[in-house]
């Protein structure tokens, strides 16, 4: 984008978190606008010898034209000032105006005046006009709207923001990243503000998130936010353990590049359960696969171990639990204590009942139970190893299978005993047919654990 000139933004959601409404709205478009501005003064007309600005990019485009931006960035610098006005200003404020009003009034009166003579009589008709002034004060009462005042914009922002496509000839594309940060109530207006500002400039918006901890919309009259698969296309980023190899494949890669750099040799570092064990571990995840890689070799080399074994492995996830523990109550700001409860009520399960690492829920369950299932996916505490899964002795059932997170249980030496089952095998997923596993599932309309 920048190597084109291209207008651009990139938003980091988090620093708003636990902004309130619409304040938070404010706040994001006030960091978009600048975001623009900066752009303009900078990357669209740096002359591309500009070695302290570019770097070791190369520009592909000349500048833009100057002045243009200029007066395009000084409108916006005007629109920001406006904002951050709004911004420290209260909501539904009462605001009293006074305006005073003079009205004038003419009166007329005839009079006769009559004069005798003798005989002779003679009459004088006259009028006097009497002008009067009256005031009067008019007092009114407004109460402050700050998301009225948005709405009143829109037409205006848009105008000036396909000035700036038209100048950049090309579109422009405008990045919030980690919208789960912002209160899950609030994510349908603040996308709907956006899709609605952005809607025919040739800036297209671009939105990361954790999937089952976003809304993108909510029913109502006007229906507010963005309908996927309408309004927005889903682009899903994760690479899960139901495509076992596939992930093994692509993280052993990374890995692989990564030592290569410092003159590893992973091959003759792992051995191929440790391998193995890695990959569930992370549960695909290339940052969490990479950290645990590092303290494993910490681990085997500490006790004086030829390769990084399983047991490396496992101690290596314990100590990464805290890790996790951390990102969990950093990501989730709301239902802390419900998911606690569901992923308590799971390694109950998996790991005193059964002494499984996997368990299976029934597709489509629809409770709230499933949906924390779900987001303790999404802040991977639990992965989904297989989406269809068909059970012994429950004909015309389907089930999704899911594995508790190794972190959970692996620094543990009484839960050593945890038998692990290798899905991704012929024999495993046999094993994740047997009805022993199933952890919730419709009985008579209700959710049960059995």
């Amino acid at each position: 984008m920048m190597m084109n000139r291209r207008p651009n933004a990139y938003i980091d959601m988090e620093k708003f978190k636990g902004h309130a409404y619409p304040d938070v709205l404010i706040s994001v478009l006030i960091e978009t606008f600048e975001n623009i501005e900066g752009w303009l003064a900078t990357g669209a007309v740096a002359p591309a010898n500009k070695k302290s600005f570019w770097k070791k990019l190369i520009p592909r485009r000349a500048p833009l034209k100057r002045g243009p931006a200029q007066q395009l960035s000084a409108r916006i610098g005007d629109y920001v000032a406006e904002l951050e006005r709004l911004l420290h200003s209260y909501d539904e404020a009462e605001i009293q105006t006074m305006r005073k009003e003079e009205h004038q009034a003419d009166e007329s009166g005839k009079f006769d005046l009559k004069a005798q003579a003798g005989p002779v009589s003679a009459g004088v008709g006259s009028s006097v006009a009497d002008r009067s002034m009256e005031q009067s004060e008019v007092h009114e009462t407004l109460r402050r709207s700050k998301i009225d005042f948005l709405h009143r914009r829109v037409i205006k922002y848009q105008r000036t923001l396909r000035e700036v496509v038209e100048l950049a000839g090309g579109n422009g594309f405008i990045l919030l990243d980690d919208m789960y940060y912002i209160r899950r109530a609030n994510q349908p207006e603040v996308l709907d503000y956006f899709h609605r500002l952005f809607k025919g400039t040739g800036l297209w918006l671009k939105v990361g998130t954790i999937r089952h901890r976003s809304s993108w919309y909510k029913n109502g009259d006007p229906p507010l936010g963005m309908k996927i698969g309408d309004d927005i296309d889903e682009i899903d980023l994760d690479l899960t353990l139901e495509k076992y190899r596939t992930a093994k494949t692509f993280l052993m890669n990374v890995a692989e590049n990564v030592g290569k750099k410092i003159e590893i040799d992973l091959r003759s570092v792992l051995n191929d359960g440790a391998r193995d064990r890695l990959v569930l571990a992370s549960g695909g995840v290339a940052r969490d696969f990479l950290s645990i890689l590092r303290r494993s070799i910490a681990v085997a080399h500490d006790q004086a171990a030829a390769k990084v074994g399983v047991e490396a492995v496992n101690q290596a996830t314990g100590e990464h639990e805290s890790s996790k523990r951390d990102e969990f109550n950093r990501d989730v700001l709301d239902g802390t204590a419900e998911l606690e409860q569901e992923l308590d009520r799971i390694k109950e399960f998996c790991l005193q009942r059964q002494k499984k690492n996997c368990f299976l829920v029934e597709k489509d369950l629809g409770s709230v139970a499933h949906e924390r299932i779900k987001e303790l996916v999404d802040l991977r505490l639990i992965h989904a190893v297989n989406s269809r899964v068909t059970v012994r002795h429950r004909p015309g059932r389907i089930y999704e299978a899911y594995m508790l997170d190794i972190s959970q249980y692996a620094g543990e030496r009484k839960r050593r005993n945890v038998e692990i089952i290798e899905f991704w095998k012929t024999d495993g997923r046999e094993k994740l047919r047997g009805a022993s596993l199933i952890f919730a599932e419709r009985d008579s309309g209700s959710l049960s654990a059995v």
